[in-house]
């Protein structure tokens, strides 16, 4: 086989994500911490899923139009981070092969390894021993291969077997992985993708499910992302902040066809931060810029122009570090909005009563996909939103979202409910959108976050020996104690985070926890620590019986 088309190529989507789809839970089973949100399975399987049934409602002859629909399922449908680097991998591909009706070996490898760049620019701080990593390995023997061969096939071969070494060799890139003697799970569910592709265009059949006896080749690594920091107000370059939409019009597009690298290289003449983000009918540009007249004029070119925003960049800085507090600031014209994520009626209500216009449901082993926030965007109707993801495992989709939703929409990257509470009383509604995330990201990081939580297996973390459906106490995201008794962990959880200065703890107890119990360990705190000061709310949140923030 020198070449595949579209037709071909949806079967191997297809084929790609039922085998991902059946061993799923298995992924899941793959986190190297012992708390019960290994969902990477999942996420990949819900994000994979969504591509592969947006694929097969416009499958055409036509191998990039085949490929575009696998992108635009993947992109609404990602969940998790494992999801939305999924997707990312193969946006990639797709616009690599927009224009090619058919692939051969050569240009198959060549689209794969243009989506890993892909996927390495959308995390800020790319992780080796990831799946980042299992797709460049793997997309770089295929390129290689595809050298000697025309036969896609063999490429495939080359791919597949080469993801099996890296998976392998991850352990040795990342010093958690190590230490418990595991892989990356990501990177396994990419391995089912391309072993699925792979008997597609042999014409075989999978095995039902992975079986396995041990757990040596397992984990889910931890995929970071960061936030910039301001410079000083005259080192800035380019002082206008520039987001607008630009429709397609067929006229136009007549003596200035659209062509998404020609357009992003002649806008990036204009300034820097240059994004741009395109399909059939729109594009939509960020670019900051000293003269955004310039780079509208030459966006007109293509069709007209919506969802115009401009921000003197100057001005909020200059509001941001407090070098002066009598500007004037221009009173919005339209409603703002605070989306956020959490598991749990109580949550979600205490949320709400400080300030949320409105709560996704999902956190631990349910996150969000990057359309369900876009949607929860829409339906508040505000042209102004900040999104808190409250888990560091939905931060990339809700970044993906904001990018897409059309609207002016930033991230503050809370990992907690804790953290998401802080970030609200921060929300000031006369700010901008930057200004609020610089002051609601400074306010979230000031909380001390603990979580008490179950194992679901045996093992031992940084010197902890930890059992099968003990209780759990988590400082932030490290383990601080494991034990039978709650009480206990509680106890050794809360001596672990308060200190002297600390003047308020915020315990949100969950699903199995009485009143009575929760009390009493409010009383604990008030007699324990003078200082302190307790708040109790009944979260029902599942999962974690006592969330608590630290301040």
């Amino acid at each position: 086989m020198n070449f595949i088309d579209g037709v071909k190529f949806a079967d191997m989507v297809k084929m790609g994500a039922h085998h991902l789809h059946l061993n799923a839970d298995y992924v899941d089973s793959l986190n190297v911490f012992p708390v019960p949100d290994g969902d990477t399975g999942t996420n990949m399987n819900l994000s994979m899923t969504s591509g592969a049934k947006e694929t097969a409602s416009h499958v055409t002859a036509h191998l990039g139009k085949t490929a575009q629909a696998l992108s635009k399922g993947l992109l609404m449908g990602a969940r998790g981070n494992s999801g939305v680097i999924l997707s990312q991998l193969f946006r990639g591909f797709g616009k690599a092969v927009e224009e090619d009706a058919t692939l051969t070996s050569s240009k198959f490898a060549e689209a794969l390894e243009y989506g890993v760049q892909t996927a390495y620019k959308a995390v800020m701080k790319p992780v080796e021993g990831t799946i980042l990593t299992v797709a460049k390995d793997a997309a770089n023997k295929g390129v290689e291969v595809s050298k000697t061969t025309d036969e896609i096939i063999e490429v495939m071969e080359a791919i597949v077997e080469e993801s099996k070494a890296s998976l392998k060799r991850t352990p040795d890139l990342l010093p958690v992985l190590k230490e418990v003697g595991v892989v990356d799970s990501g990177g396994q569910g990419l391995v089912y993708v391309y072993e699925g592709f792979l008997a597609c265009l042999k014409g075989e059949e999978l095995p039902e499910r992975v079986a396995t006896d041990s757990m040596d080749e397992m984990v889910n690594a931890e995929h970071h992302r960061g936030v910039q920091g301001f410079m000083n107000t005259e080192d800035i370059v380019f002082g206008y902040c520039t987001e607008f939409m630009v429709k397609f019009e067929d006229e136009k597009a007549k003596t200035h066809p659209f062509e998404e690298t020609e357009f992003r290289l002649d806008l990036s003449k204009f300034g820097d931060s240059l994004l741009v983000i395109s399909d059939e009918e729109i594009a939509k540009v960020h670019i900051h810029t000293e003269e955004p007249g310039d780079a509208l004029n030459y966006a007109q070119k293509y069709g007209s122009l919506i969802n115009i925003k401009i921000e003197n960049m100057r001005q909020q800085h200059i509001d941001i570090v407090g070098e002066n507090h009598t500007t004037n600031k221009v009173e919005a014209s339209h409603p703002y909005a605070i989306v956020t994520v959490a598991m749990g009626a109580g949550v979600a209500d205490l949320l709400k009563s400080i300030g949320a216009s409105t709560v996704i449901e999902g956190g631990q082993t349910m996150n969000p996909s990057t359309e369900d926030i876009v949607q929860a965007l829409k339906d508040v109707g505000a042209e102004r939103a900040i999104i808190l993801p409250n888990n560091k495992n939905i931060i990339m989709a809700a970044k993906q979202a904001a990018e897409v939703s059309g609207i002016e929409a930033a991230v503050v990257e809370t990992k907690s409910v804790p953290e998401g509470l802080a970030a609200i009383l921060a929300f000031n509604p006369e700010a901008g959108v930057v200004e609020n995330e610089k002051a609601m990201s400074n306010a979230a990081s000031g909380v001390k976050t603990g979580q008490v939580t179950h194992s679901i297996r045996d093992t031992s973390i940084d010197g902890i020996t930890i059992k099968k459906d003990d209780f759990m106490g988590l400082a932030g995201s490290k383990i601080v104690i494991s034990n039978p008794s709650l009480d206990t962990v509680m106890k050794s959880l809360l001596e672990s985070l308060i200190d002297e200065d600390d003047e308020i703890v915020t315990l949100i107890y969950g699903e199995g926890v009485s009143e009575e119990d929760a009390s009493e360990i409010a009383e604990f705190l008030e007699s324990t620590y003078d200082h302190i000061e307790v708040e109790l709310y009944n979260g029902k949140q599942p999962l974690y019986p006592y969330i608590l923030s630290v301040e």
